[in-house]
């Protein structure tokens, strides 16, 4: 039985852009660690080669990959994101969409009060909603 499932994230050449603006959009959000890239090592030195982070309460994994690969996240996986109040996602909404995209905007679902689905500019897909 695995001890736990924790989301990786894993960019090229932009993680250390992605973790300051994750910390910079959740008041609770923290770096638990960083180890980064060093002289001689695969990739480039400085880069992220792990980073652990915490949001919401969830766990994160993500590093920087110096391998160039033929694909990206995809929104067929989301970071969901009940939020308390509407004040939070009508926050939320505007940041996390900023140069990425939006997929379905701010408004009334019948599933849901308030919820979006949007992309961040990163990629990372995020589905938010006001229970």
């Amino acid at each position: 039985m695995p001890k736990q499932i924790t989301p990786f994230l894993m960019f090229e050449g932009r993680a250390q852009e992605a973790v300051d603006f994750y910390l910079s959009v959740f008041a609770d959000a923290e770096l638990l660690s960083v180890t980064r890239y060093g002289p001689g090592e695969p990739g480039p030195e400085g880069t992220i080669q792990l980073a652990h982070l915490r949001v919401c309460g969830q766990e994160f994994f993500c590093n920087d990959s110096f391998v160039s690969h033929a694909f990206t996240f995809t929104p067929s996986l989301s970071l969901y994101v009940e939020c308390e109040s509407e004040e939070e996602i009508d926050r939320l909404y505007p940041v996390l969409s900023e140069q990425g995209g939006v997929m379905m905007p701010l408004g009334a679902y019948g599933f849901s009060a308030k919820f979006a689905w949007v992309a961040d500019r990163f990629g990372v897909s995020w589905q938010l909603t006001l229970p």
